[in-house]
């Protein structure tokens, strides 16, 4: 066996793919968080045997211990069994606004990068209406119209990120348009529609991957504000922002704030770090 026919092209080719996917031991950290967050939603039972509800008022504020990692809250109860149990409602109201905000402003962006003319600038002054309103503010006003609770903090959410994926999925659905296999299709008879599905919207979603787990760490921080403002469920949920709203009056028990934070912020970085991570692979 020659040098050359023991690193054919095949060879070299997949082994610069593995290279290329080569995870780095942070952003491998960051996908266990994640996973850790997920499986918390999931299954919270299997990481807690406390009830997030009913406490013990006899053992309330406790500070961190073996028997209570993050203590103890006003009424007793445990409070890693209720960030647990209030990881599921803060991801799936995330999931909920990327979902919103990839359907609604993709589907914006698609139509008038591909389309042009009025189709376009109908879309672009709506995009503009609404990339001129801050986005917190926005969510803010949403919510308000249509009632306080975690999913409509989510549909607010998600409207606010709208413009966003819209003008994102524009911009790379006009440079697709005039890719040369684009063109190709046109001239071998290709229907407009059948371009669009075919050829331009699988090559112009790839940025939108990477900007959606960007937009899902974010809409975590958006929401758990809303929720720490009281736009979210009221109590006995246990929504991150709202555990954070209720530690702030119990200043001298500082791990009331500082547990929910710590877990809002490693989650939300490491989504970000993904992100980053996406970014640069392509």
């Amino acid at each position: 066996m020659t040098l050359a026919s023991a690193y054919s092209p095949t060879r070299v080719t997949a082994i610069s793919r593995l290279t290329a996917f080569r995870v780095p031991p942070v952003v491998a950290l960051s996908f266990a968080v994640v996973a850790l967050a997920i499986a918390w939603s999931l299954v919270p039972s299997l990481f807690t045997s406390y009830d997030p509800i009913n406490g013990v008022p006899a053992q309330k504020l406790l500070g961190p211990s073996a028997a209570h990692w993050f203590g103890t809250d006003h009424l007793g109860r445990d409070l890693y069994s209720r960030v647990v149990y209030g990881t599921a409602s803060s991801v799936a109201s995330a999931l909920i606004a990327v979902v919103i905000g990839v359907v609604a402003g993709g589907l914006i962006g698609l139509l008038a990068g591909f389309f042009g003319g009025w189709v376009d600038t109908v879309f672009a002054r709506l995009v503009d209406v609404l990339l001129a309103i801050p986005k917190f503010l926005l969510a803010v006003i949403v919510v308000t119209a249509i009632g306080f609770d975690t999913t409509n903090a989510a549909i607010a959410t998600g409207v606010s990120a709208v413009a966003l994926f819209a003008r994102v999925m524009r911009s790379e659905v006009i440079k697709t348009r005039q890719a040369t296999f684009v063109e190709s299709s046109f001239l071998l008879g290709g229907s407009r529609w059948h371009i669009l599905w075919r050829h331009v919207l699988p090559n112009a979603s790839r940025s939108v991957l990477p900007l959606a787990v960007l937009q899902f760490g974010d809409s975590i921080l958006v929401i758990a504000s809303l929720a720490f403002l009281g736009y979210g469920d009221p109590p006995p949920a246990s929504d991150w922002g709202l555990l954070i709203s209720i530690g702030k009056d119990y200043l001298k028990w500082p791990w009331l704030v500082y547990a929910p934070a710590f877990v809002t912020i490693a989650t939300v970085l490491s989504v970000n770090r993904i992100s980053r991570w996406l970014r640069k692979t392509d």
